[in-house]
């Protein structure tokens, strides 16, 4: 594999970015870098940031381009609505939580027992949504109910 903070280039294979689109590149840098610990690779056009065994590529949006002819990037529009977001999976949620709020992180709630995982929300400069997980009751083969599963009852 490549040198762990070099551009994401892989020599051979593939290997999987995650683009944001955002309205202003250094605040979200120093959010993925200075809050959530990523180290800088490219400061722009496109910033770069390793982060974990992942890169997250920034810049600002835009209009169509040749090889995307219809399509125009922009930051969400409406934060309570997604159709996708960052998965974070953390070995100390608690632990993370607590940083990263510390650091100017807002979640949305602290870490709730989903019974399969330890879970929270938090947002990131431009609204987008970043789920951290940590894994508990999945380990043990003990997996989130099904809407139309019965809740377990306490005595």
């Amino acid at each position: 594999m490549d040198n762990d903070a070099s551009f994401p280039a892989p020599s051979e294979g593939l290997l999987l970015t995650h683009f944001l689109t955002v309205s202003d590149v250094a605040r979200s840098r120093r959010f993925y870098s200075e809050v959530l610990g990523g180290t800088v690779v490219l400061d722009e056009n496109p910033c770069t940031i390793k982060l974990a065994n992942s890169w997250i590529i920034m810049n600002p949006g835009g209009g169509p381009t040749p090889d995307k002819p219809q399509v125009t990037l922009r930051p969400p529009s409406d934060p309570n609505s997604v159709s996708s977001f960052m998965n974070i999976r953390v070995a100390d949620i608690e632990a993370c939580y607590t940083d990263w709020s510390a650091k100017g992180a807002e979640f949305l709630t602290p870490p709730i027992d989903r019974r399969a995982e330890l879970r929270c929300y938090m947002r990131d400069p431009d609204g987008y949504l970043i789920e951290v997980g940590q894994a508990t009751g999945m380990l043990e083969g003990i997996f989130a109910r099904r809407d139309n599963e019965p809740q377990e009852r306490e005595s």
